[in-house]
């Protein structure tokens, strides 16, 4: 079996950065020709980094190459664990099936040119310019999207039905009695050349303003987007509660905003539920430990990322025909929007 020391020599570097390219140091310093080069002997010499063989794992099977694009920075993930979470669930998914996921790039500093490594497929998670894609994939053939679906009729892609989910928020809280039904959301950003720009309306977004008119409840005062952050959720109610006249109830757009809005609503002394009612979405864990838990939309957020693996892997063993998954979401009532509150006035 080859070792390190017959890479090096072939290669005519030392085992030492050998190893780190193969383990993946991204601390290391070193040309792209060089860690190629490296790559290409270690692969002509059928050489498995110790990791690899450790996994050891699937008889019969190759043990797949995936790389991973994030449109979000490390900050922005901590900030919206919706998108950690997807990540996670690739990676975990990854792991289980014995795949390599040798190396996250993220958007923000990325071009198709990085890719010098050998990659049977690639996630990406988020969304990015379409413009970008056919470069992407003449350098990886085989690309599923989560989170994103840019067209059904080529690539494979996981997603959540926004439409049917805001619809669910909305009619729960109107069933509740609410008769003004307000919003609290971000807007979509695309990924070019490394830069985010503003594209569009987020899909809740879209979709609670044409559930609200098709109701006959849509007022333009109660709509509030901005960032999906907390402190963005935090600001926008701020500036609802300043405007005056709020509306009874609010979808916000995600759980992470909707904490953030919570903050804002206790410290204007205005208490929830029983002044105003929020339904909110993803339902990450920290959802039921808010000040007031939240009534949310539950995402099967790991889920979606494990099904775009195991897209991936289908179509790297031959599927032709691409994929769209919608993965299914339900509400999961917590105290945020005055359920128990209202039930209990009816017995």
């Amino acid at each position: 079996m080859a070792t390190i020391k017959d890479i090096a020599a072939k290669a005519n570097v030392s085992p030492a950065t050998v190893s780190r390219v193969l383990n993946n140091d991204l601390t290391l310093s070193v040309a792209t020709e060089t860690r190629q080069r490296i790559i290409t002997i270690a692969e002509g010499l059928n050489y498995k980094t110790l990791k690899l063989r450790k996994k050891g794992t699937i008889a019969s099977k190759r043990s797949y190459r995936v790389g991973i694009v994030v449109c979000q920075s490390l900050e922005e993930e901590w900030d919206d664990p919706y998108f950690l979470t997807l990540r996670k669930g690739v990676e975990k998914q990854c792991l289980k099936n014995g795949i390599e996921t040798t190396e996250i790039y993220r958007l923000r500093n990325f071009t198709p040119s990085q890719l010098y490594q050998r990659l049977d497929g690639m996630i990406l998670i988020g969304k990015v310019d379409p413009a970008l894609l056919p470069t992407l994939q003449e350098k990886v053939k085989h690309v599923v999207y989560v989170d994103y679906s840019p067209d059904e009729n080529q690539y494979d892609s996981v997603m959540v039905d926004f439409e049917k989910s805001t619809n669910l928020a909305i009619e729960h809280l109107l069933q509740l009695g609410a008769k003004t039904v307000g919003f609290i959301g971000g807007y979509t950003f695309e990924f070019i050349d490394g830069q985010s720009k503003q594209i569009s309306k987020d899909e809740r977004h879209t979709a609670f303003i044409e559930k609200m008119k098709e109701v006959g409840k849509y007022k333009k005062k109660h709509v509030h987007a901005g960032d999906f952050t907390m402190s963005d959720g935090y600001r926008l109610m701020k500036e609802a509660i300043a405007k005056g006249n709020m509306a009874e109830a609010y979808f916000i757009a995600s759980d992470p905003m909707a904490i953030g809005a919570l903050r804002a609503l206790r410290e204007e002394n205005v208490a929830v539920p029983d002044d105003v009612a929020i339904v909110s979405f993803d339902d990450v864990k920290a959802a039921q430990f808010a000040s007031s838990p939240l009534t949310t939309i539950h995402v099967p957020i790991e889920t979606m990322g494990a099904t775009g693996v195991k897209l991936l892997i289908d179509r790297i063993e031959g599927r032709e025909i691409p994929l769209k998954v919608i993965v299914p979401t339900r509400l999961v009532i917590r105290e945020s929007c005055g359920f128990h509150q209202a039930r209990s006035k009816n017995l």
